[in-house]
């Protein structure tokens, strides 16, 4: 091994292979990866701390994974697909800050965010990064309507951001860091 690869960090787990050069693969593997990396993070934390907040602002591991089951909706179903789509602010209560209402389980709300990652995926596949949103749905003109690209970008953008903010909750909740 020489020195050069000595100090090249591994690949997380889950991270798309660094020679693929698609980006519609790139795109899609970085979402998945960020949707598993999510999962990962929230994965062993009590019941008390999924719905319990440690920050300032308040939101909790549990109202952020629901948050992102709606953005990916808000984004690909109601936006790309142009989709009828009950509720698609229904994350957030009348103060506009996230929700989980009372009495919904865990389980259903991974459920609802694995299927919605799911649907996602299924919409994604065989789409051109060149398409725009579809008209009629969250997008009413063609002045309004990204690429498909730009969808994934910020979707990107938003995992990002949101892992990391979950990285400081769970670190605060027990002590755990990485990946």
């Amino acid at each position: 091994m020489t020195a050069t690869e000595a100090s090249i960090p591994p690949l997380p787990p889950g991270e798309p292979d660094p020679s693929t050069a698609d980006p519609h693969v790139l795109l899609r593997g970085y979402l998945d990866y960020y949707r598993d990396t999510l999962l990962r993070k929230i994965d062993g934390l009590s019941e008390e701390e999924l719905r319990g907040s440690r920050l300032p602002s308040g939101w909790t591991p549990l109202q952020l994974v629901r948050h992102l089951t709606y953005v990916e909706r808000r984004w690909l179903c109601w936006g790309f697909e142009a989709e009828k789509v009950p509720d698609p602010w229904g994350d957030r209560g009348g103060d506009g800050k996230w929700r989980v209402p009372d009495g919904v389980p865990v389980a259903d709300i991974v459920a609802a965010f694995r299927a919605q990652c799911d649907r996602s995926r299924e919409i994604v596949r065989e789409a051109r990064l060149d398409a725009h949103a579809r008209l009629g749905g969250r997008f009413p003109t063609e002045e309004e309507a990204p690429s498909l690209a730009w969808i994934l970008f910020h979707l990107l953008q938003e995992y990002a951001r949101h892992v990391g903010h979950l990285d400081v909750a769970r670190e605060l909740a027990d002590g755990a860091t990485g990946e």
